[in-house]
């Protein structure tokens, strides 16, 4: 069974901690599938450590729902979260992501390949490897392209029985353009100018 991501964005209210303002901390100010509907596990692992079968050092895992979290998303998450229906439940401000090192990888592998046949049923086929590939992964591909090791973004080629595709596993490589990722960060971002990077954060969980 997939595994599927589920929250959205809020942020710090400017009157906090003011006389004149007497709502909650935090507000909900946007779903997440709207600008993210994808399941990239390599993504999840990354930054929130859920299947994170490439082995990224992932940067804000299991911290829970926040004790602010604002009712738009306490709403939403809260009680599947209680009743064990989703599970891995962080958050992460737009401080932290902003701050990410996009040339971090894991340590064991290098990149990711994917492999599709062209005889019918079309068959995909993924696989992490690291440098040198395993034998596995050559006898399925044949030999690739020269120096893809060396890859910073995706290189697609095929051969006579299949379609192939190489991605490097870096930071920006898994959260980069080709991704919903920047949909995301852009909204995040644009939310900051007005309330800090610390007053901007994303609040998730899985099924």
């Amino acid at each position: 069974m997939s595994t599927d991501i589920h929250g959205g964005i809020e942020f710090r209210h400017p009157g906090v901690d003011t006389e004149y303002y007497d709502g909650e901390p935090w507000v909900a100010a946007m779903d997440l599938w709207p600008l993210y509907d994808e399941t990239d596990y390599a993504a999840f692992g990354c930054l929130f450590g859920v299947r994170n079968y490439a082995g990224f050092p992932p940067l804000a895992p299991a911290r829970g729902l926040p004790v602010d979290l604002s009712t738009g998303m306490r709403s939403q998450l809260d009680p599947s979260v209680a009743a064990g229906h989703l599970y891995g439940a962080t958050w992460v401000s737009w401080a932290e992501l902003a701050s990410m090192d996009l040339a971090t990888g894991p340590d064991q592998f290098t990149g990711r390949l994917t492999w599709r046949t062209k005889s019918l049923p079309s068959i995909v086929h993924q696989q992490f490897v690291s440098d040198p590939w395993p034998s596995e992964a050559l006898s399925a591909v044949g030999v690739p392209p020269a120096d893809l090791h060396n890859a910073k973004e995706r290189v697609d080629w095929m051969t006579d029985e299949v379609t192939c595709t190489y991605e490097p596993l870096t930071v920006g490589a898994v959260l980069g353009p080709g991704t919903h990722w920047p949909h995301v960060f852009a909204v995040m971002k644009a939310l900051a100018g007005r309330f800090g990077d610390d007053g901007v954060r994303l609040v998730v969980a899985f099924d």
